[in-house]
């Protein structure tokens, strides 16, 4: 379907810092796979080797800002596929096929840690994929680059540059061991009775694509708080928190876990505002950090969605300053940190595991993911296998579930929804 014609290697367009640059205690527990994303651009009237120009020099100047990322670009020639042949633009693997590949049986010294891929379609439209490395950034730091870069290639100054000091995510000198306990970092529960996960990691998954409209969020909130306890009434539940309650719920019921199957909800929250003082505004690194709710399947399906909400907000809450400091004490203190990275690969069998009876959540909610104009006009489309909100107020879900759960997710995800909208299925990546 796509045909690739030739790759450039491009570097910053002037002399960076040399030497090494250390990560900070956050980037240490992140994968060293790359976190895909994809636009999409209607028809332009800009051609395939002009866009590749621009591409290629903007890139070569952001590169002198955001220096850490310094690293390849692939290009396409054509495509015969049109944009309409992707439909709704769910994670397939001829979506994939628009995405940089890596192969991580290379040394890790020789991956690069930015990777760009532009096609061009029959129809005249364009696509624009692109892979940072997650060791690198986080998703907010990753679109705040490709902001910059858009900038630079329309021809616009770029704004203050991005804090690049890591040290300030590093564990603090005066504290030699974590002062809270940290079930992120512990053995994920396993399903009853099995001795290791390798069973779960090895099934057949399939994204599922769930879209939410403004209206069912607020109906999800509302039913969230109506079940609000008393010892949790210091404010209303989020529409973040509700949705997160919801589909933990629903997990649990599909997957038909017995009552005492304990399970966890890992959620990444933002620390740029959770520190003290709070991170530079423009930090270029993993400011993100996993907390985790714990329940067992029986009381989650037993009692209302209120209480799996406030299990969410309890592990969200426990991210204060004095607590994400433990958090990278603990990473300090462990020789080996590789057994808490999640390498983003379906059945891959190293790192941690989130899967069954546990499941892990990232929200793009509040994330700036449009815009990207890169002198053609913004794009149609933004995404790949991310969790965000809609420019509707719709909540765009996607969702990786063992095959044999997901007609069962279905029926029990609706049941406190009216007028769910049509869910869609797409197959295992």
């Amino acid at each position: 379907m796509v045909k690739l014609m030739a790759t450039y290697t491009v570097r910053p367009a002037k002399e960076t810092p040399g030497g090494y640059r250390c990560l900070s205690d956050s980037d240490q527990v992140r994968a060293i796979t790359h976190a895909p994303t994809i636009y999409f651009y209607p028809p332009v009237n800009v051609s395939l080797e002009s866009a590749t120009e621009i591409l290629r020099h903007s890139l070569s100047e952001s590169l002198v800002i955001f220096y850490p990322l310094a690293g390849r670009l692939h290009w396409i020639v054509e495509s015969e596929a049109k944009i309409d042949d992707f439909g709704d633009f769910r994670p397939t693997q001829e979506i994939r096929a628009l995405i940089p590949s890596v192969d991580y049986n290379k040394p890790i010294y020789e991956l690069p840690l930015l990777l760009v891929q532009v096609t061009k379609f029959s129809c005249g439209g364009m696509s624009l994929g692109l892979g940072i490395s997650h060791t690198i950034a986080d998703g907010l730091g990753a679109l705040r680059f490709i902001s910059e870069w858009a900038k630079i290639a329309r021809g616009e100054q770029p704004n203050s540059p991005p804090f690049l000091d890591r040290s300030i995510l590093l564990a603090p000198e005066n504290l030699t061991a974590p002062v809270f306990d940290h079930p992120e970092y512990s053995t994920q529960p396993l399903l009853i009775g099995k001795q290791d996960n390798m069973e779960e990691r090895k099934r057949e998954t399939a994204t599922l694509m769930l879209k939410l409209s403004k209206d069912q969020v607020e109906k999800l909130k509302d039913k969230a708080n109506k079940d609000r306890s008393a010892s949790n009434n210091k404010r209303p539940y989020t529409r973040y928190e509700a949705v997160a309650g919801h589909i933990w719920r629903s997990a649990c019921k599909a997957r038909q876990h017995e009552s005492q199957q304990p399970t966890t909800l890992s959620i990444i929250v933002d620390a740029r505002n959770r520190m003290e003082p709070p991170l530079p505004p423009r930090y270029f690194g993993n400011a993100t950090f996993r907390v985790t709710a714990e329940s067992t399947s029986g009381e989650l399906v037993s009692k209302p969605l209120g209480y799996a909400s406030g299990k969410a907000r309890q592990a969200i809450e426990k991210a204060t300053h004095e607590y994400l400091q433990s958090s990278l004490v603990y990473v300090k203190c462990q020789e080996d940190v590789t057994q808490f990275r999640n390498f983003h690969t379906v059945g891959c069998a190293k790192g941690a595991f989130y899967g069954n009876p546990n499941l892990e959540i990232t929200s793009w909610a509040r994330l700036p993911i449009y815009g990207a104009d890169f002198g053609w006009g913004q794009e149609i489309y933004m995404g790949f296998r991310i969790s965000g909100r809609g420019l509707d107020g719709s909540f765009l879900i996607a969702l990786r579930l063992q095959v044999r759960h997901i007609d069962a997710f279905q029926k029990f995800f609706n049941e406190d929804i009216c007028s769910q909208e049509p869910l869609s299925i797409n197959p295992s990546l």
